[in-house]
């Protein structure tokens, strides 16, 4: 019965394809204890996408099978926290992103973790490039039009985020400082109603991951102004960089990446490491990836730890522009 339960559960969590692989024999998946790894978002959303594309390959590079666990709530909190609170025996390992590891600590005083002393960082997994998109009724045709028509009407203009303190909300504040425009922010409660009000038109703007816009730009629903990333997207080849539009400081993109609870042993830390950068690598994986608008990296964990701090104190500086705090 727990081996049937066993079964059931891995191919709710890899998806029937990816678990046939494990099931005939069980063999390594019966000697090896499970990875657990946490996700602190919903199911769904490109943080949870990418740990699915991840945990069967990196399953098969560990010897250990891999389960994915979303514990959302809290703007990625309550699972960050969990996996602080984990024992470091190299079982528990979370999928730290921008928001949690860059945001949190830059509009919360109080938190549940420690985004520096509470983790060993792993490495980065990937990078997710931003997009400024606008409802296709907008009066605007590019980015040039799209500043004109702000300037032209300050505080008329609405953008949305999945809510306060978001990085989509974060993006929009920088947006605000290096353009000297005004819109007016509109806090939802996660991305699907945002962009569902987007759509609708209820609002006019917003700053997302092209991982979730893509469909609805695709369709024509939403119109790309600008995209943060180094080059322009094959996927959308006709859309600039921010820093073709000289806006440098917005180019920069989202990120997730692996953290295991603080005091894992770095033969731990380095063995995990070596894993992910192995399935990284692997094109099946890439090309997966990029299908979803994020694009494969990994990182040393000293690189990782320093991209952290760094990431902490640029969402201070637009926290403190933004007049932005979430404590009560």
């Amino acid at each position: 019965m727990q081996r049937r339960n066993f079964a059931l559960n891995l191919v709710s969590t890899l998806g029937a394809a990816g678990a046939a692989s494990l099931l005939p024999g069980m063999t390594w998946a019966q000697s090896a204890k499970p990875l657990r790894l946490v996700v602190p978002f919903p199911p769904g959303g490109a943080t949870d996408i990418t740990a699915r594309i991840l945990a069967e390959p990196l399953g098969r590079a560990l010897g250990q099978p891999v389960i994915v666990d979303n514990r959302a709530g809290a703007g990625g909190s309550i699972g960050m926290a969990e996996v602080s609170r984990a024992a470091p025996d190299g079982l528990t390992l979370g999928v730290a992103t921008l928001s949690t590891h860059g945001v949190n600590p830059a509009v919360y005083k109080k938190l549940p973790y420690h985004p520096l002393d509470g983790f060993a960082p792993v490495t980065e997994l990937v990078k997710a490039p931003g997009v400024v998109v606008v409802n296709a009724a907008l009066p605007v045709k590019d980015f040039a039009s799209f500043i004109a028509y702000l300037k032209a009407n300050p505080g008329k203009v609405t953008f949305a985020s999945p809510g306060n303190g978001t990085i989509g909300h974060m993006w929009g504040e920088l947006f605000k400082s290096t353009t000297g425009t005004f819109m007016l922010h509109i806090p939802y409660r996660g991305a699907g109603p945002m962009l569902n009000d987007l759509l609708a038109g209820q609002v006019m703007v917003c700053f997302d991951q092209v991982a979730s816009s893509l469909p609805f730009i695709q369709s024509g629903k939403l119109k790309a102004l600008a995209v943060s990333w180094t080059k322009r997207l094959d996927v959308l080849p006709d859309v600039p960089t921010f820093a073709e539009v000289s806006l440098f400081s917005n180019n920069d993109p989202s990120w997730f990446g692996l953290v295991a609870p603080a005091g894992t042993s770095a033969a731990t830390v380095a063995r995990i490491n070596e894993a992910v950068t192995k399935v990284l690598r692997e094109p099946a994986v890439r090309e997966k990836l990029a299908a979803q608008g994020l694009f494969a990296t990994g990182s040393s964990p000293q690189q990782f730890g320093e991209q952290i701090q760094k990431e902490i104190t640029k969402m201070q500086r637009i926290a403190a522009f933004a007049k932005i705090s979430l404590d009560s």
